[in-house]
């Protein structure tokens, strides 16, 4: 068992790559379960046709998501961030499992019991969230900023991949009996499947790469109390835990969580702004707001998937040098630029085809994932380990924020609508 000291970086960075694809799979798992909800929506909507399930759904998601990120985000230098993650990662399992065996119990029946044992369960989604979403980008703020930005594409390809195979399973089962249930059955077994992979990974895994040990290492060195449970887990020991006493003029200074939020209150506004406009219009708005067309009820499944998909091609931009936002006043001029997009749907739902709404949600998603990773890799930089956890959690939260607004401000788009409740 080896000592923590985190002393220079090496020259050969092993378990890079390794690490890349886990932090991508992480990513996967912290948001198929909830993406998967969202794909399957064209099936709550014949179950629950008059409850608004997307609406209804995300709005639920939301509180239990900020509130226990509030809390995580407070306490966070005492929180073991190893515990919190598999936490997070089995709820999402647990929960995932639970609504296959609601739907089993039910026999696939719509009503108000049901849909209440739904929203139960997405709220569990929402508390698997802030365990998973803000204990990992902690995590990895203080690594590579190639993690963070694999983690982010893990999130959206979620998105991506869940509608690639929402598509494939509605023509394969449209004209079957109980063809929807039999999709929404598919998706929540391969969620659950894929929860119990990050469980593994990031327990056994992940934190015996070399790389990843030596952040680690580095991080308890700056005087980070978060990692000791994942060092202990690759065989690692503090200096602290060994009995080393450092003398009182190597006692580690770390900027206060307020402190850190004021010098990146820029960094949470445009995550903030992001994430309003979005969720302002994802999902609600294209399930609900779009009218009919031409693809009939395939139309709204095209339009999140090209969401999902633009969302998961922006967020490997940032790794082209000249494409990636680095300034802070570019980054929030960009983001201000974006609400330009809520005039434009609106017209373009009242007067445009399909195809200009495919483009718009394409540049909505585009957008998106672009500014999200930009910002998130470069908010980090300049601070120590501790620091760079703590603002990971704080950033995290000012999302969920905005997401949490977003989903309220949705509904705006119902007023005037005819039987909009």
């Amino acid at each position: 068992m080896t000592i923590a000291d985190g002393g220079e970086l090496p020259a050969r960075l092993e378990g890079k790559f390794c690490a890349m694809v886990v932090c991508w799979i992480l990513g996967f798992g912290s948001l198929i379960s909830w993406n998967s909800m969202l794909t399957i929506g064209d099936y709550f909507y014949n179950l629950f046709p008059n409850y608004h399930p997307s609406r209804v759904l995300t709005l639920v998601y939301q509180p239990f998501a900020l509130g226990t990120m509030a809390i995580l985000a407070y306490n966070e230098s005492r929180i073991d961030t190893r515990r919190r993650n598999i936490i997070g990662y089995l709820l999402f399992f647990a929960s995932t499992f639970m609504l296959i065996v609601l739907d089993l119990a039910t026999s696939g029946r719509g009503g108000i019991g049901p849909f209440i044992g739904i929203c139960a369960i997405v709220g569990c989604f929402g508390v698997a969230d802030a365990h998973v979403q803000g204990g990992m980008v902690g995590d990895l703020s203080f690594m590579l900023p190639d993690f963070i930005q694999s983690f982010f594409a893990g999130l959206a390809a979620s998105g991506a991949l869940t509608s690639a195979l929402r598509l494939i399973t509605k023509a394969a089962f449209e004209k079957s009996d109980n063809g929807l249930r039999k999709g929404a059955m598919l998706f929540l077994a391969i969620s659950t499947f894929f929860e119990f992979l990050c469980v593994l990974l990031y327990a056994f895994f992940f934190p015996k790469l070399p790389i990843v040990k030596y952040f680690r290492s580095k991080a308890a060195s700056e005087g980070s109390k978060t990692v000791k449970a994942d060092l202990a887990a690759a065989g690692i020991r503090t200096k602290e835990d060994q009995g080393v006493l450092q003398p009182s003029a190597s006692v580690i200074f770390r900027l206060s969580n307020k402190q850190l939020f004021l010098q990146n209150i820029d960094y949470g506004l445009d995550l903030f702004l992001i994430y309003v406009l979005t969720l302002s219009i994802f999902p609600g708005f294209l399930y609900e707001n779009t009218g009919e067309h031409k693809l009939g009820t395939w139309y709204p499944l095209v339009l999140i998937a090209a969401y999902n998909v633009w969302d998961l091609i922006s967020r490997y931009l940032p790794l082209v040098k000249f494409l990636k936002i680095e300034s802070r006043k570019g980054l929030m001029i960009a983001i201000l630029s974006r609400f330009l997009l809520i005039p434009a749907f609106y017209f373009t739902a009242k007067y445009g085809d399909q195809g200009w709404m495919i483009l718009l949600v394409s540049f909505l998603g585009l957008t998106n994932g672009h500014l999200t990773v930009c910002v998130m890799t470069a908010a980090p930089k300049g601070y120590k380990g501790p620091e760079q956890n703590a603002l990971g959690n704080l950033l995290v939260l000012c999302l969920l924020a905005g997401i949490f607004s977003g989903v309220a401000l949705d509904w705006l788009w119902l007023i005037g609508k005819k039987n909009a409740f």
